[in-house]
């Protein structure tokens, strides 16, 4: 088998760093849209409604709002009865958040960070309960299709993603997460994207690809009306990943929970 030139070396990680900055791009354009992270200015459970009547409800309150604003529909079960809960989301396209907002500042793209895994699929529904930041101490159960298994630096992981509308997504933690300098990360842990090296889903084993260099923030750094998962203990590193987004820079004093 031919070896891989230095210059097809060379090639290989321009165009992967070309790719990177490519997505930082369209994960600030994501951010500030209309409905991104940092629109979100409202998020009100609305006990009296129920998922019949919802979608009603939120059209009247749409037609209340101003220009540039836009009302959807959201549920959850009830952390402690297990009931369905219903309400709505305000997304102002001209918020405070989006105003005042800078820059999302990440690690060196590292090729190192690019990780081939191993996702076998479980028998059946799993649950992993998964904390949640404004649950008070609470856990959410979420449906887990399998096991992420890889070798980093010697040592062997084996790690949890759930089922986040068809695609599975990494919720970790590191030794970075809110550290007070130059390498530290949004304190509660990053979220990852984890890609299919093949066409398989999730019922069928096979190769995922983790790319470290694309975790992000999760939609709690940017807005305190979302209700973000934590890294369950199976997925914190017990070192540094110093890849991927770090924290959520604002211009002058803004701070998301002075709002």
């Amino acid at each position: 088998m031919p070896s891989t030139s230095p210059t097809q070396s060379t090639d290989s990680t321009t165009a992967a760093t070309a790719a990177h900055e490519a997505w930082r791009a369209d994960r600030r354009r994501s951010l500030t849209g209309p409905t991104g992270n940092l629109a979100l200015v409202e998020t009100r459970w609305l006990p009296e409604e129920t998922p019949e009547t919802i979608d009603a409800r939120a059209t009247a309150i749409a037609a209340e709002q101003p220009s540039g604003v836009t009302v959807t529909t959201l549920g959850r079960t009830h952390l402690d009865t297990g009931a369905a809960e219903v309400g709505i989301r305000r997304w102002d396209a001209h918020s405070p958040a989006i105003r005042a907002f800078d820059a999302v500042p990440t690690f060196p793209y590292d090729p190192a960070w690019v990780i081939t895994a191993q996702f076998t699929p479980i028998d059946g529904a799993r649950t992993v309960p998964f904390e949640h930041i404004r649950d008070n101490g609470g856990s959410r159960d979420l449906v887990v299709p399998g096991d992420i298994s890889f070798t980093h630096d010697g040592v062997d992981h084996t790690m949890s993603a759930f089922d986040d509308g068809g695609t599975l997504l990494l919720v970790f933690g590191d030794a970075t997460n809110g550290r007070d300098d130059e390498t530290g990360t949004y304190g509660a842990g990053r979220f990852l994207f984890v890609q299919r090296a093949d066409e398989g889903g999730f019922g069928t084993a096979g190769e995922v690809v983790l790319d470290f260099n694309r975790a992000f923030v999760p939609p709690c750094g940017f807005s305190v009306q979302y209700n973000c998962p934590m890294p369950p203990a199976q997925n914190r590193f017990p070192g540094d990943v110093r890849a991927g987004e770090r924290l959520v820079r604002f211009q002058g004093d803004f701070d998301i929970y002075a709002l």
